[in-house]
């Protein structure tokens, strides 16, 4: 079992800045199994009301970066993999970034090469005056 789990969200006025975390959790990482399971990607999504999800900000296990047009130059996402932790840095953050924000983690079984994806209840960022 994997539990991921974020935090961070809040209330900011347009301007502002937030920082939020996710933390991959759960029996596949200890020691036992470590050598066998793999998180590649990590990735926040986001879902404001009566949108579609849209993928916010994407970072692989190679640490490469993929970001929405929208938020380049404004967030910034990393991960620390000995924490199994993805943190998204947002800055300049405007109205039109309100939304749920959700983490979504990839894991590889490096025997099998299956993949397993996994989704954080989300934690809400909102940008008002």
């Amino acid at each position: 079992q994997v539990q991921v789990a974020e935090s961070g969200g809040g209330l900011v006025q347009p301007g502002g800045s937030l920082r939020l975390s996710c933390v991959a959790s759960g029996s596949i990482f200890s020691e036992a199994s470590a050598s066998v399971f793999r998180i590649n990607d990590m990735a926040w999504f986001r879902q404001a009301p009566g949108k579609q999800r849209e993928l916010v900000a994407r970072i692989l296990g190679d640490n490469t970066t993929d970001y929405a047009d929208s938020v380049k130059g404004r967030f910034t996402i990393s991960r620390d993999n000995a924490k199994n932790t993805v943190t998204l840095e947002m800055s300049t953050l405007k109205t039109e970034d309100t939304a749920v924000y959700r983490c979504n983690v990839v894991i590889n079984n490096t025997l099998s090469s299956r993949e397993y994806v996994y989704w954080g209840q989300g934690t809400q960022v909102t940008v008002s005056p």
